[in-house]
Parts: C-alpha cells; sequence; structure tokens
C-alpha cells in the first residue's frame, strides 16, 4: 500500500520540464486569440482611420465654415477641455438607457413568452405593437413630458418604448422556432410545459434574442437622447441642444461623439453576454465557415 501511495505521489509531480510545455502549449493559443482580435478588428479601425482623415482633411482645407464643422483636434479639445462637465452628462443618458434597456427587455421577454403560448393574446397585442412602432416616438415624447413631468420618467419610459419592440419580436420568432420534433419529444418523455420552456423552447430562442437585444440597447441610447431633447436641464441631449442653440458645434460634435461611444460600449457589451451565455452556437465559433469566401 505504501508502494502504491508512492506512485500516485510521483504521478501527480510535474517537473519543469513539463511544466515549461505547458506554458509553450498555451503560448500559441495567446497568439492565436491576438490573431484572432487583429483579424476582426482592423477594418473597422482602418475605416474610423480614414473617416476622421476625411473630417480632419475638410477642416483644415476649410471646404466647410469651422464654426460648422470643427476640426477633431477642436473638438478633442472641448472634450478634454471640461472633462467633468461631460462626464455628469454621460452618466445621465448612460443611467437612463441602461435602465430603459432593462424594463424593455424584462417586458419584452415576458410579452413574447405570453403571446406565444396563447393565440388569443398574440392576436390581440401584435396589432397593437405594430401600431405603436410605427407612431414616432419624438412626436410623442411632449405628452410624456406633460404626464410625467421633466424628471427621469419621460427619458426612460421613450427608451423602453424604442428599445421594447426588437425584444419582443425576435423572442416571439426564437420562441416559435424551435423544432417541433423536439416539442413532440419533449411532451413524449412527460415534460411539464415549464420543463420543456427551460430545458427546450428559451435556450433555443437565445440566438434570436441576442440578435435583438444589440439592436434595442442602441436604440434605448436614442431614446433616452430624444427624451433630452424635449425637456431636460442633463444629459448629453440637453448638452447638444444647448451647443446648437449657441452655435458651439465644437461642444456638439464632442456630444455626439461621447453618445456614439457609450452605443458602441454597450452593443460590445452584450457582444460579450452573447458569447458567454452561446459559446455553443454557430456565430460564436471561431471559425465561421463565411470566413472562406
Amino acid at each position: 500500500m505504501h508502494e502504491e501511495f508512492t506512485v500516485s505521489q510521483s504521478a501527480l509531480r510535474t517537473t519543469p520540464a513539463e511544466t515549461a510545455g505547458v506554458a509553450d502549449r498555451q503560448a500559441p493559443r495567446l497568439h492565436r486569440r491576438a490573431a484572432d482580435v487583429a483579424e476582426r478588428s482592423w477594418r473597422p479601425v482602418a475605416l474610423l482611420v480614414i473617416c476622421f482623415a476625411a473630417w480632419w482633411l475638410i477642416a483644415a482645407t476649410e471646404l466647410v465654415e469651422p464654426y460648422l464643422v470643427p476640426s477633431p483636434g477642436r473638438t478633442l479639445d472641448v472634450i478634454l477641455d471640461k472633462p467633468d462637465y461631460l462626464w455628469q452628462h454621460t452618466w445621465v443618458t448612460t443611467y437612463e438607457t441602461l435602465l430603459g434597456f432593462v424594463i424593455a427587455v424584462a417586458v419584452g421577454i415576458f410579452s413574447a413568452v405570453v403571446m406565444v403560448y396563447s393565440s388569443t393574446v398574440e392576436k390581440t397585442l401584435y396589432p397593437i405593437l405594430l401600431f405603436a412602432q410605427v407612431v414616432p416616438k419624438i412626436a410623442i415624447a411632449p405628452l410624456f413630458v406633460v404626464w410625467l413631468g421633466f424628471g427621469i420618467a419621460p427619458k426612460i419610459l421613450i427608451a423602453v418604448l424604442i428599445a421594447f419592440f426588437p425584444v419582443v419580436i425576435s423572442m416571439v420568432t426564437g420562441l416559435k422556432a424551435v423544432d417541433p420534433e423536439m416539442l413532440q419529444l419533449s411532451a413524449t418523455m412527460g415534460a411539464s410545459p415549464w420543463q420543456t420552456f427551460r430545458k427546450i423552447r428559451f435556450p433555443a430562442s437565445l440566438p434570436h434574442l441576442f440578435s435583438g437585444l444589440k439592436v434595442a440597447v442602441t436604440l434605448a441610447v436614442t431614446g433616452a437622447v430624444v427624451g433630452e431633447f424635449v425637456g431636460a436641464n442633463e444629459g448629453l441631449g440637453y448638452v447638444i441642444l444647448q451647443a446648437n442653440g449657441n452655435l458651439d458645434t465644437p461642444m456638439l460634435f464632442a456630444g455626439l461623439l461621447v453618445m456614439s461611444l457609450i452605443g458602441v460600449v454597450l452593443f460590445v457589451l452584450v457582444e460579450i453576454a452573447e458569447k458567454v451565455f452561446l459559446p455553443w452556437h454557430a456565430s460564436r465559433r471561431d471559425v465561421a465557415a463565411t470566413t472562406a469566401y
């Protein structure tokens, strides 16, 4: 027995050479990941560089008056000169966007589940959703300000209304896209409706849901800013309106850049969440078939 214990201990020991071998195997993986990131990133980065170069060229040659299109350097100077001012308003818009997005996701998923499991509710609610989506939100935003005041509530409500439709439509599509044979097999094996939803319907709907979430999170930013356009004393929408009224185009461009950055960051966070929760899906594989064409 002592000999067996000695053998097991020796089997667990790793020599420095073996440790180095593991590190050598991990290094190529890190290099491959870095190469993949670089491969995916260089095209959008190159496009951004070209856009900023064109912007700088237009400003430098004065093809457009400087008070209409400021240079990138002047815009960057405004951002660096007033970081506290921009950060305060950026945080307000980000908070409104996130809260509106979370509410839209919760209500959208719940509504989609009810519509899928009840044809009566779907036939009743679906036309109303389409009608509500067609109505321009900026046209009814003043009504929300009149009803709810100049606080944060109307901004969140507009963000919810704009982000809600992509969530509910994508979730309904995902729940209905389940293979009927899987549902029949689940029923044959005696699974309850809740077990079928938790094990089959909901996981199968996640790819469609995340596609809707990526659209909804960017629209939520637009909704929050639209609400600030109508009536607010803080937020990036307020900053843009004030800059427009004062013909302060550098500040106006700075507000637009920061607003765009919020949308990009939130979009990337949703993509990261998709990669974490859907590592098995074809869209998350490292080598996609479309890359060969």
